[in-house]
């Protein structure tokens, strides 16, 4: 048995130095398998992701999740009362 026999790992899983040394191929299965897991010492370190795939996830900062939510409520009679703080306010030489 060789030695990269005896590292192989499960598909979709890649030791951390083999991909580094294939690099290209791990990208081409991210597009063509899905998302691929990168081990280190034999436990998940990272999992490589199309850029797409990121995005989607990463969902876009503009607070309409928040805003959805709140509107699909099973209570909308609830009133949410935001307790405000006063800030100080500093002064600003212009």
């Amino acid at each position: 048995m060789s030695d990269h026999k005896a590292r192989e790992s499960p598909p979709g899983h890649w030791i951390l130095q083999d991909a580094k040394a294939r690099f290209s191929e791990l990208v081409r299965r991210v597009h063509s398998e899905g998302p691929q897991h990168v081990t280190v010492h034999g436990r998940d370190e990272v999992v490589v992701i199309t850029a797409e795939d990121f995005r989607r996830l990463q969902g876009h900062p503009t607070g309409q999740a928040l805003v959805d939510a709140l509107q699909a409520s099973p209570h909308p009679e609830t009133d949410l009362a935001v307790a405000r703080s006063a800030m100080p306010v500093r002064d600003v030489l212009l």
